[in-house]
């Protein structure tokens, strides 16, 4: 057996895969999402040995990038003014989502400054857990959090957008690889490539996604590309997210599952609540549609409602727009304002 497929990722794909298959079966909706993270999330429950994949789930999620990237075309450029007002709530969104969480995770659930800091920022998972191992924090408790709050979002977004919205989630993802003309899968895949790695080695944050993305986005602005990802690659991206999101509870004791995965399905519920409230005030005024108002402002994680958002046949460019928005903002002025609120490493008695 190689070096990367060890018996815990062989394990691990074919949790996934198995779930892939009932879901299909059983008739379930997303089941390329959704079967992989429901099998790989029982049997870390149940205490099976699994293990992420490492660089090629990593690399699954340069697809995502791409698929967003080609869609910021001439005319969505063109439309970017007409955002301004909308992505001018994010600032608000983000300050509410901090002063209500932030003393929620301190004195609620009884964390330290920097965890509860960290735990409350709805910024992308890898960072936060990065940021707040940096400064102090409690690494396992950010981890579960962060991932309980994809976790939910994700099961519960596909649930709002066709009850609430009557969305159909069987909207095309893109054409078979098929009808991609080649030269044109070249170029994404390059632009994947290089994107991701180019990031990676300037050290700038959500490499694997953002890198793909503005490269894609400047092959589409010049048109040399006119065409998302095919269905096959999509479908890839679905499996690696929705296993990488089951993987994140190996390991979980009792005690986590009563405490903090349920401080971070409580906090789901307060950031729920505050998204409603965007979501309205962005469709009431006249700032968005509700599908995209929906998407733009649901606190998931930025691969997870791309995904969502090609399922769901909205603007992906709107959504994407403010869902980088958010996550610029809150990696950039985080370690700023943890050092301001005194969210800073233990030195003594608390």
């Amino acid at each position: 057996m190689s070096k990367f497929l060890t018996r815990a990722r062989l394990l691990t794909i074919l949790y996934a895969a198995a779930g892939v298959a009932a879901f299909k079966i059983l008739g379930l909706p997303l089941p390329f999402l959704f079967g992989p993270m429901a099998a790989c999330l029982i049997a870390a429950l149940l205490g099976a040995r699994m293990q992420g994949m490492g660089e090629v789930g990593v690399g699954a999620r340069t697809i995502l990038g791409v698929a967003v990237g080609a869609s910021i075309t001439p005319a969505v450029a063109a439309a970017l003014p007409a955002m301004a007002l909308s992505l001018a709530l994010m600032p608000l969104y983000i300050a509410l989502i901090g002063l209500i969480g932030v003393p929620f995770f301190r004195y609620f659930c009884k964390l330290d400054p920097v965890t509860s800091f960290y735990a409350a920022m709805p910024g992308g998972l890898q960072d936060m857990i990065i940021f707040g191992q940096e400064a102090g924090g409690d690494v396992r408790t950010l981890s579960l959090i962060h991932a309980t709050r994809v976790l939910v979002i994700v099961t519960i977004a596909p649930i709002l957008l066709t009850t609430l919205y009557g969305v159909s989630l069987d909207n095309p993802i893109g054409r078979p690889m098929a009808e991609v003309p080649w030269h044109e899968l070249v170029l994404l895949a390059l632009a994947a490539l290089v994107g991701w790695k180019l990031f990676e080695r300037l050290n700038l944050f959500g490499a694997s996604i953002i890198g793909p993305l503005v490269v894609t986005a400047i092959l589409s602005l010049t048109d040399l590309v006119h065409t998302r990802p095919p269905a096959e690659a999509i479908v890839v991206a679905q499996f690696f997210i929705g296993l990488g999101i089951g993987v994140s509870y190996v390991g979980v004791t009792l005690n986590e599952l009563r405490r903090t995965v349920l401080y971070g399905v409580a906090f789901v519920l307060v950031l729920a609540a505050l998204a409603a409230v965007f979501t309205e005030i962005a469709v009431l005024s006249g700032l968005a549609a509700p599908l995209e108002a929906f998407l733009a402002f649901a606190p998931g994680g930025q691969a997870e409602m791309t995904v969502l958002a090609i399922i769901a046949g909205a603007d992906l460019g709107f959504v994407v727009t403010h869902h980088l928005t958010r996550l610029i903002l809150v990696i950039t002025l985080a370690p700023i304002a943890a050092r301001l609120a005194g969210a800073r490493k233990k030195t003594g008695p608390d």
